[in-house]
């Protein structure tokens, strides 16, 4: 249990260590089991009718912010931003909620460059929305968007993608530092997890005895992937890979108790994962508003 979490609209503070993780809610993509591969649409349907969720499915989307004493603040991915609609695109209120300044932001972790989680990182004239920040991605995941010939050899439908993807990191040229594993911050290890994207990854965040691992698109719709690992995405690059790396995850996460978030787990988004046979379960933890 943490010395202190603090819940604000959109926004939950969590203590670990003597570090701060808030949880900033940039609201929700409206989906359809359209969406769903890799089981039938009639299974996807009844997991989401157990699971007390609609037919037509919303899609959780969160960044997180990370503070902590002799360091400036770091934000993971930065929401879906001017490529939203009215449901997205709510990560700078959450950000002024917590009391933090875009211009305070000194290094943005970037777990793939889709635009839910890239989008955010320019204001709607292509400007800068975090301007004195370095961006850090995998470099696979830039190799496989920004690349000059990345847009001409990507497939017809997948191109405005592309094209987002370089519009949102356009403006930090010069600023941009690519990885491909281990400790990218001081108590910050990037955790490669390839299948959604290239390069997609997730970050371990350690402090003291305490830690937390934010997995980034390992599961996009909790009610079906955590019963069925085996259902993919239609916006998976390699859903093979994918339905292999969340399967390499669950098992790995729930047998060392390891405390977990992601992108799409339903708000606040911080807690467990159980095994049920051959399923698993999310474990919401418990946390108490601070006095």
């Amino acid at each position: 249990m943490p010395d202190a979490v603090k819940a604000l609209p959109g926004v939950l503070r969590w203590s670990l260590g003597d570090l701060t993780v808030t949880v900033l809610n940039d609201g929700y993509l409206q989906g359809s089991l359209d969406l769903v591969t890799g089981i039938g649409s009639d299974e996807a349907g009844s997991l989401q009718a157990a699971g007390f969720r609609a037919q037509a499915p919303r899609i959780t989307l969160n960044a997180y912010l990370i503070e902590g004493p002799g360091r400036k603040p770091i934000l993971i991915d930065s929401g879906m931003g001017r490529f939203g609609g009215d449901t997205l695109g709510r990560v700078p209120a959450a950000l002024a909620a917590a009391g933090v300044s875009p211009s305070d932001i000194e290094t943005v972790l970037l777990t793939h460059l889709h635009p839910d989680h890239a989008g955010g990182l320019i204001h709607d004239d292509g400007s800068a929305a975090y301007p004195n920040a370095e961006l850090v991605l995998h470099q696979a995941e830039s190799a496989h968007w920004l690349a000059d010939d990345a847009i001409s050899r990507a497939p017809a439908g997948a191109r405005p993608y592309f094209e987002n993807a370089q519009k949102a990191v356009a403006p930090y040229a010069g600023r941009v530092r690519t990885m491909t594993d281990g400790d990218v911050l001081p108590g910050i290890t990037a955790v490669p997890l390839p299948g959604h994207t290239p390069g997609h990854t997730g970050f371990r965040i350690v402090s003291g005895s305490a830690s937390l691992l934010m997995w980034a698109d390992i599961v996009h719709l909790p009610a079906i992937q955590f019963k069925r690992p085996e259902a993919t995405m239609v916006f998976d690059v390699d859903p093979d890979r994918a339905r292999a790396v969340r399967k390499r995850m669950l098992d790995e996460v729930s047998s060392e108790r390891t405390f977990v978030t992601g992108g799409h787990l339903e708000f606040p988004a911080l807690g467990y994962v159980a095994r049920e046979g051959g399923a698993y379960s999310f474990v919401p933890e418990l946390w108490v508003a601070a006095q």
